[in-house]
């Protein structure tokens, strides 16, 4: 069975004058070595496929594979993280992680929030700011905290996210339009405890792999999980598996906000408590870092528990065995998913859940 590989190396994009920041949730070389390292290590053949532009090229050509381990983010645009899946779903080639719709959507963490509130799970009030004139028809309770609608890795927030009073809020969310040239996301600030839930599976087989706090250090920037402190998290940060009744109110929520957007095999929820300890949704990365060191799921993993190789192990049995049921794996393959399928309780005996949704390829 050929896996093919397709991503986008951070280094490609400095070399082409993008900043540190602009290129943070692109991957090393590190990461794409040790995600072939285990497909390797299970008997699959694997192709460095690259970047979308690299896809098209290959495509053009007439390669095709088996299967695509898809991590690339994209470049621009709110449907950057769609690019590759839609182009896959063109040539009717199947992929690991969420389909273009889920992609699409929860990049846009204001679209986001509407279906979670929506669908009766609690997230912060918002607004959605998309000039600096909007501001004034902002009628939420201070502190607040701002956000650029369409980033991650925390990008564009820092310690003055967090907005005390109205002289702050313009000139904060003037900064991030301009910066990141998107709307800002202005919601209501939530002082309680901070966790991000590791997911893998998709539909009812979904399950909670762990959950870890946030912890702040006091050297770090105050209030936030922001850039910086994800980028010297080893200094600046705390990560506490969690596993008390808060731990066990989080699988619940993350994995309902899991089942409602729809996604696929492996990524995190992060969820954070208000004044009176109830979690919300913050937003959900279906799409999450895979690096064995640096990523917040793989940190999960490792704090639970779990190896590295059993984390791209139990992703690529959630993509195989829903791939399959469509009829987009052949049969010939079951010896592949076989060999993949994995016991979900095991190491973490009966403390995390199913969810109860279904979910296509």
């Amino acid at each position: 069975m050929k896996i093919g590989m397709t991503y986008d190396l951070q280094e490609n994009y400095l070399a082409q004058g993008l900043s540190e920041e602009e290129t943070a949730e692109f991957d090393r070389p590190e990461t794409i070595e040790a995600i072939e390292d285990v497909l390797v290590s299970l008997g699959y053949e694997t192709d460095r496929i690259g970047n979308i532009q690299d896809l098209t090229r290959r495509l053009v050509f007439g390669d095709r594979w088996d299967l695509v381990f898809n991590i690339a983010e994209g470049l621009r645009g709110y449907g950057r993280e769609a690019q590759v899946p839609a182009l896959l779903d063109a040539f009717d080639i199947p992929y690991t992680f969420s389909d273009p719709l889920v992609l699409s959507l929860t990049l846009h963490k204001g679209m986001t929030k509407r279906v979670i509130r929506d669908a009766g799970i609690p997230t912060p009030a918002f607004n959605i700011v998309e000039s600096v004139s909007d501001v004034g028809r902002i009628d939420l309770p201070f502190p607040l905290f701002a956000k650029p609608v369409a980033e991650g890795t925390s990008k564009g927030i820092n310690e003055a996210s967090k907005i005390t009073n109205k002289e702050e809020l313009a000139p904060v969310c003037d900064r991030l339009i301009k910066t990141y040239k998107q709307p800002v996301l202005v919601e209501t600030f939530l002082p309680g405890r901070e966790f991000t839930v590791g997911i893998l599976g998709t539909g009812k087989d979904a399950m909670a792999i762990g959950i870890i706090e946030v912890i702040l250090k006091q050297e770090a920037e105050s209030g936030a999980y922001s850039y910086w402190n994800k980028k010297k998290y080893e200094d600046l940060v705390e990560y506490h598996l969690v596993e008390d009744t808060m731990g066990k109110r989080a699988i619940e929520v993350a994995l309902a906000a899991w089942q409602v957007l729809g996604c696929r095999d492996g990524g995190r929820v992060d969820l954070r408590a208000d004044l009176n300890g109830i979690l919300n949704f913050m937003e959900v990365n279906p799409l999450a870092g895979l690096n064995p060191h640096l990523s917040d799921l793989c940190i999960i993993a490792t704090k639970a528990g779990i190896p590295y190789r059993y984390l791209i192990q139990a992703i690529i049995s959630s993509a195989l065995t829903r791939c399959t049921s469509e009829g987009k794996i052949h049969a010939e393959d079951w010896h592949h998913l076989q060999r993949t399928r994995l016991p979900w309780t095991t190491p973490l005996g009966g403390l995390y859940g199913h969810s109860h949704a279904g979910g296509g390829c």
